[in-house]
């Protein structure tokens, strides 16, 4: 395989196309799978989850009463109001549906809409002890003890349980959904197949009946055929009923579509030409049009939101807390040799926007980075490099002027490292679809960079190694996500290897 078609693959959804017919096993039954639906799963889940927020409530009141206050806490008080937030917590998380979308959502996700239901279900506690006044015995020490002892369980529980529950899907112990396929399966067999992985076991495969013109409902009867086919879908019991359709088979499909209604049961199509066309498209409402969507920026408006807040409060902090560190380096750098505190840079930003870098500097010459004549990348033992700078560099120092970039908007905390003009214009054609990478803010660190390839890109491979985690890093964001960058930034070894 060329590099380019090595390079492309890693946008392709998990697609086994080696799988065959013969990898696939659909049960031609209606009994339940070996350990039984989903749905008796989760209702133990959320027993789990409501005896864990409770007995955390709890224990973290009696913990600060004795360690804090040196007296015992009113037990039926604060028993009274675990079972409460308890409750609460668990109703919400039922009114969002997160219980349901356990099997189909990344575990990051799950596990902050838990922080989600936790923070409002305390403000939801908080308010009723204001509006009924009976908040008199409630400490607020306790409530911000209970608070972060209720957010790290929850933290601690979904992810076990998400984990857990995957686990047991792709294992077949627990049947997610049972569906009848309807197409040819032999020739699709690693669509199929990768939907067994995700929890769909198969309750029996169909052929597509014969559909003779285009019957309306009250006009003419279904045929014959029509009605036994949707007599044996129903004999299934099945949950979904999936058409593997090639572009000549959505006629029959639509036509099928109105005598499937009358079954209780979720009806899909997967166009079975251009899978990977297909495998991250949604319907969508263009003002009050439904549309295909196909594409979609990589981060949510709400998601921005979150990440924004996050930068604006860590910046702020990072450089109020990091002033003294920030003006002795600028003090030795100013001592040790000629030039400028503040090395700036013009480099692409969201959306190829040129933004202006600042870093330590490090170099006894400045370049703009903007053409391949006037740019040269450091490298180990760079006789430009200053002996302040290479200390800088060693420890990641250097890039700490960037908080103000943050702070301004132009880059986020978390983020692929923007590059010099210059190397976006030696690669962008070479790697498919290298400017991607500026779908989302550049970063003061990212995830190639603690996965240890920072430094020098000075080989093709080098470059499209780092892409690569680029890409994984836009295409599996959320906050957890960044934060455990961050703590590796900090404190993972991999974050300092490299450095010129």
């Amino acid at each position: 395989m060329s590099k380019h078609a090595r390079m492309a693959n890693l946008y392709l959804p998990d697609v086994d196309k080696s799988a065959t017919a013969s990898d696939i096993q659909p049960r031609y039954d209606s009994s339940p799978a070996v350990g039984g639906r989903l749905e008796r799963l989760l209702a133990r889940i959320i027993v789990i989850e409501f005896s864990t927020i409770a007995a955390t409530c709890f224990l973290t009141s009696t913990l600060y009463f004795y360690a804090v206050l040196t007296v015992a806490p009113a037990t039926f008080e604060y028993a009274s109001a675990a079972l409460l937030i308890a409750l609460l917590i668990v109703l919400l998380s039922l009114g969002f549906k997160q219980y349901v979308a356990i099997s189909a959502q990344a575990r990051d996700r799950f596990m902050v809409s838990g922080l989600g239901a936790v923070a409002l279900g305390f403000s939801l506690f908080l308010s009723c002890l204001f509006l009924f006044k009976i908040g008199d015995w409630y400490s607020r020490g306790t409530f911000f003890s209970q608070f972060f002892g209720v957010g790290a369980a929850m933290l601690f529980t979904r992810g076990m349980v998400h984990s857990y529950v995957r686990r047991a899907i792709q294992s077949g112990s627990v049947e997610a959904r049972k569906a009848v396929v309807v197409g040819d399966v032999k020739s699709n067999a690693h669509i199929v197949k990768r939907l067994q992985r995700q929890g769909v076991h198969w309750a029996g495969a169909l052929s597509f009946p014969y559909v003779h013109g285009y019957p309306v409902s009250g006009v003419e009867e279904f045929s014959p055929g029509i009605r036994s086919f949707v007599e044996r879908c129903r004999g299934f019991k099945p949950d979904d009923i999936v058409f593997l359709a090639e572009t000549a088979d959505l006629p029959r499909v639509a036509a099928l579509v109105g005598p499937l209604s009358e079954l209780p049961v979720s009806v899909h199509v997967i166009p079975t030409a251009s899978t990977e066309f297909w495998a991250s498209a949604k319907v969508v409402n263009l003002g009050e049009t439904a549309t295909i969507q196909v594409l979609r920026p990589p981060l949510s408006a709400f998601d921005l939101s979150i990440k924004r807040a996050f930068d604006i409060c860590a910046s702020a902090v990072g450089l109020l807390v990091l002033s003294p560190l920030l003006l002795t380096v600028s003090l030795g750098i100013k001592l040790e040799s000629p030039g400028p505190i503040l090395f700036r840079q013009n480099r692409h930003g969201y959306n190829n926007e040129i933004i202006p870098v600042v870093k330590f500097r490090t170099m006894n010459v400045l370049e703009d980075g903007e053409s391949l004549e006037t740019f040269t990348q450091a490298r180990s033992n760079d006789a430009r490099l200053t002996r302040l700078g290479r200390v800088l560099r060693r420890t990641n120092i250097d890039e700490l002027p960037q908080l103000i970039n943050v702070l301004r908007g132009e880059m986020s905390l978390i983020g692929p490292r923007p590059h010099p003009i210059a190397l976006n214009t030696m690669f962008r054609e070479r790697i498919v679809p290298y400017s991607r990478r500026h779908n989302v803010k550049p970063g003061l660190t990212g995830w190639a960079q603690v996965k240890g390839f920072r430094g020098e890109t000075d080989t093709f491979e080098k470059m499209q190694r780092r892409v690569e985690y680029d890409m994984f890093y836009i295409d599996n964001w959320s906050f957890i996500f960044d934060l455990k960058i961050l703590l590796m930034t900090l404190f993972s070894k991999s974050a300092y290897q490299n450095a010129a």
